[in-house]
């Protein structure tokens, strides 16, 4: 079925020419657990409920004596103790909420709204709202087992949990040092910048190799259908952006059926339900459980994410430096500090080998066809949006060009085309992709 091109002479003479498959693992249950913002307060709050339930309960069994030198004070004292620090943490609990959401809006206004989720995402943020919380609840629970006896002079007082509550206490100071920290390293948009730059790379690291003497830039086997093959559409069964594609799992079914999947999406792309998502290439028939199977291997969520896109970080920097170039913002030096971190990551994409839209199993057989993102027109796309807004700046032209002559320096054989054609972009010799014009771009 169709025309398969192959040299397939040693196991590593297939493997090296073979497309190489995006690897990038899927979330586990347990990551994406985690991963909304009240998840991790949900859990200290369940936490604190149980803890502020049992554990004195637990010290109802010990002697009286055994837990004095923890907590010495009577009933009042620790009904005192435990209603303050409940009214306290609550309060600074609400400092906290409107603390994150002034930054959110910061974020958003200031640098690009695609940036709240990784803010979102922050363990230190979570876990503040978290310990507060929890701290409150567990101070209300505990508050409920301390009683006294007014005719017996007597009463009972959970010390170890009145002295567990003063721990929490000492933990909410040190997380809140913490976010207040985190809160003013977000402010500073070089942080964000950078850290975008970091992430980014290192998936480009992960999705793309190094180009050396022995893997070469060898596109490996091509495949094309024949007049009349037989074919079967899947169309896609949500909507939103296509934030992962699990290759892997494509290659097998399709090597076990004796078929050829033709991927029409590529990450990144916002995809509607009903529209075609992928081709299969064979003499069969798609079963429910194919079906199921099948779109099982697509991850479709609201907003793109830089799990699998790589060109979603350089939407982000390209949307902070289009934002500090408006006549609102005009804040160049924000803008040529996007440019630097655009250049470091382009500095690494155009030194590997671009993925081959083709992947062949371990017998050389092409059985997946898919829609790599292309760096060249990441770069044509990049270098056209900022020339747009930037060209009549004093500060970013010379970045740019500046950025064009070392890519051309450092860039591989196979990139100095796309590098020269940039060039030619940014100074007005031929336009750039239309997907980058502003009526359709994501600003």
């Amino acid at each position: 079925m169709g025309n398969n091109d192959q040299n397939s002479s040693s196991a590593a003479d297939v493997y090296r020419f073979r497309g190489a498959i995006p690897d990038i693992p899927k979330r586990t249950w347990w990551v994406r657990m985690w991963s909304p913002f009240w998840s991790v307060p949900a859990a200290c709050v369940l936490v604190s409920l149980l803890l502020g339930m049992f554990l004195p309960s637990l010290e109802k069994n010990l002697p009286e004596s055994t837990l004095d030198f923890v907590f010495a004070g009577g009933p009042d004292a620790a009904r005192e103790v435990l209603g303050t620090i409940a009214s306290a943490t609550i309060s600074v609990a609400g400092l906290t909420f409107s603390i994150t959401l002034v930054v959110l809006q910061l974020v958003a206004s200031q640098f690009s709204p695609r940036m709240l989720s990784g803010f979102l995402r922050n363990r230190v943020v979570q876990a503040t709202m978290g310990i507060f919380l929890g701290t409150f609840i567990y101070s209300l629970t505990v508050i409920r087992n301390v009683w006294t006896d007014d005719e017996e002079l007597t009463g009972f007082v959970p010390r170890a949990s009145v002295s567990l509550a003063f721990i929490l206490v000492l933990g909410c100071l040190g997380f809140f040092l913490a976010f207040i920290r985190i809160i003013m390293g977000s402010m500073r948009v070089a942080n964000a910048i950078s850290e975008i730059g970091d992430e980014t790379v290192a998936l480009a690291k992960r999705l793309y190799p190094i180009e050396d003497a022995e893997v070469g830039p060898s596109m490996g086997p091509g495949w094309s259908p024949n007049p009349g093959d037989p074919r079967e559409s899947v169309e896609a069964n949500s909507h939103g952006a296509l934030v992962w594609i699990n290759y892997r799992r494509l290659m097998t079914w399709a090597e076990r059926n004796d078929a050829i999947i033709t991927i029409d999406r590529s990450v990144g792309e916002f995809v509607l339900a009903g529209q075609p998502l992928l081709r299969v290439w064979w003499d069969g028939e798609l079963s429910d459980a194919d079906i199921r199977l099948i779109h099982s291997s697509f991850e479709v969520h609201t907003e793109r994410e830089l799990h699998q896109d790589v060109a979603f970080g350089l939407r982000q920097l390209v949307d902070i430096t289009d934002r500090a170039l408006s006549a609102s913002v005009n804040d160049p030096a924000t803008a040529a500090q996007s440019i630097h971190e655009i250049h470091r990551i382009f500095r690494h994409l155009v030194t590997v080998i671009e993925p081959s839209p083709y992947m062949a199993d371990d017998d050389g057989n092409v059985r997946v066809v898919h829609k790599p993102q292309s760096i060249s027109e990441m770069l044509h796309e990049v270098v056209a949006e900022i020339h747009y807004y930037g060209t009549d700046s004093a500060l970013v032209p010379k970045l740019m060009e500046d950025m064009l002559d070392d890519l051309e320096i450092a860039a591989a054989d196979h990139f100095q085309s796309a590098v020269k054609h940039a060039q030619e972009i940014w100074e007005g010799k031929t336009e750039g992709p239309d997907t980058i014009r502003p009526e359709n771009s994501e600003a």
